[in-house]
């Protein structure tokens, strides 16, 4: 079985959403690192040196290959990453190798080969 690890900053208001979301396409876990900052296409405003913007948390998943862009794609859109700008950024990228997965392979694999 072949991983992806997708990859995305949102607004923390969302972060909950989007983890159920993930969880209702077939991602069987997560890791959330709060209170990160970035600054995208314009600056950021600041105010006497103070960010205006909202927190941002990085959510990180280790997804099934075949599951991944059904994922990437439903959590875009309820982030709403296209339609409104400085919402947030997700992407995956190839993972070579994980372990520690085991249990999620188990469960994964009559998924995928249903959807094979």
């Amino acid at each position: 079985m072949h991983f992806k690890l997708i990859i995305a900053f949102v607004e923390d208001d969302k972060t909950d959403l989007v983890l159920e979301t993930s969880r209702e396409y077939g991602a069987t876990g997560s890791t959330v690192i709060n209170n990160a900052r970035g600054e995208g296409l314009e600056a950021s405003k600041t105010f006497f040196g103070l960010t205006l913007e909202s927190q941002r948390d990085v959510l990180l998943f280790l997804v099934e290959e075949h599951l991944s862009r059904t994922i990437l794609e439903a959590i875009s859109k309820v982030a709403e990453f296209d339609s409104k700008p400085g919402t947030g950024i997700a992407f995956q990228i190839d993972v070579e190798d994980a372990i520690g997965v085991m249990h999620q392979v188990e469960k994964l694999t009559p998924i995928v080969e249903e959807k094979l």
